[in-house]
């Protein structure tokens, strides 16, 4: 058995399905908590090996251990008998003209997330999943329909990463991070964090915390955790409407914590950090796109030093929500602009390939059917 294991371990490839199935079984590389300090320590091998093997890992993006050909044969096989640097496999893969890339990953239990590759000029943005599902049940958005299934370890999010950079040539690297995958990051603090700490040390992937975003619904308590441990990462808090009867119908979570609470948190974070904030808004055709939205919501941002991005809805497949016109979307960004927003409309990439958040899992997935009886201008009338 440990000799078919072994051979197994050897072959994988990081499409291959024996990823998954040797994932049960061993320890994941990839997590931050992994004990392979202690490992090598035991098996007396020179503390300078553990920067050989992270080099190998995160910049010259080895898929095996024995293709890190400074250690030693023996070590290798060790290193494959004891760990598993891949605990997924990819199920679907799909690229569009404009540059993006998307994965499906099925992880070892069966639960599958998405991952997303953006070129814009120079940048190579990556947007990663931290949750299996959604408990937050945005109305409009294809990643909770089916609700959550559990929290990502800091290893499958950081495999996520290497995964997408793969995708890359070697002469290029990946610049942004930004944590509006599939999942709250914020409802996966212990995975999150030390998975971004990875990505940020200048020795492993070495992105700029700087350039790394966290996206979030906003929840008040993880918020003021993040101020509080001087993460520096940039915030976005996802508002898509600026009162609170019309954001519990879009987002139901906030009727247990509210706006007020959300915007003192931001407030918060940025006084702690110095970053400015990033608003979001996701302008969905006759529900929040009128001009008393945008005369609202701009009362509500007024006086803080924040960026808004519009998001013109993405659409999904089985859910009645539209796509506002270009000249709705105009008229809305000029009443912002008049009261001194900084706006952004946030360019569309990615639409054939699904790139919103869940959108190609759902088409692979057998997901509940949302309750859209009512119609979207009934249901939402404001």
């Amino acid at each position: 058995m440990n000799g078919q294991r072994n051979r197994a371990n050897r072959e994988k490839t990081p499409g291959n399905r024996t990823d998954t199935l040797i994932g049960v079984f061993m320890i994941h590389l990839l997590n931050a908590e992994h004990p392979l300090e202690d490992w090598l320590l035991r098996h007396n091998q020179p503390g300078y090996r553990i920067r050989q093997i992270e080099d190998w890992l995160y910049r010259r993006r080895a898929t095996t251990f024995d293709q890190m050909t400074n250690l030693p044969q023996p070590l290798q096989q060790q290193l494959a008998d004891a760990f598993t640097i891949w605990t997924t496999h990819t199920v679907r893969h799909q690229q569009t003209s404009d540059g993006s890339e998307k994965l499906v990953l099925e992880l070892f239990d069966g639960g599958r997330i998405e991952c997303v590759l953006l070129r814009d000029g120079i940048r190579r943005t990556i947007c990663i999943s931290t949750q299996v599902g959604c408990a937050m049940g945005c109305v409009f958005c294809a990643s909770g329909l089916n609700g959550v299934d559990r929290n990502l370890t800091s290893g499958e999010i950081v495999e996520q990463m290497l995964r997408l950079q793969q995708l890359l040539p070697e002469n290029e690297r990946l610049s942004h991070v930004v944590m509006m995958g599939v999942g709250e990051p914020l409802a996966n603090l212990s995975g999150l964090l030390p998975a971004l700490e990875l990505a940020s040390d200048k020795q492993r992937l070495g992105i700029s915390k700087r350039r790394i975003t966290i996206s979030t619904v906003g929840l008040p308590s993880a918020i003021k955790r993040l101020a509080d441990q001087k993460t520096a990462y940039h915030l976005a808090v996802s508002l898509h409407a600026a009162n609170d009867p019309l954001r519990n119908r879009l987002v139901p979570t906030n009727e247990h914590i509210g706006l007020q609470a959300i915007m003192a948190a931001a407030d918060h974070y940025f006084e702690s950090s110095g970053r400015r904030l990033t608003f979001e808004y996701v302008l969905l055709a006759d529900i929040n796109d009128s001009d008393r939205d945008a005369h609202e919501l701009a009362n509500l941002l007024r006086g803080r030093p924040a960026l808004l991005n519009i998001i013109p809805y993405n659409p999904v497949a089985g859910l009645p929500y539209r796509t506002p016109s270009h000249a709705t979307l105009a008229a809305f960004r000029t009443i912002l602009e008049d009261h001194g927003i900084e706006v952004k409309v946030r360019q569309r990439k990615g639409d054939k390939i699904n790139a919103a958040c869940g959108q190609l899992r759902r088409e692979i997935l057998p997901l509940k059917a949302p309750d859209v009886s009512a119609g979207p201008h009934s249901k939402f009338a404001n």
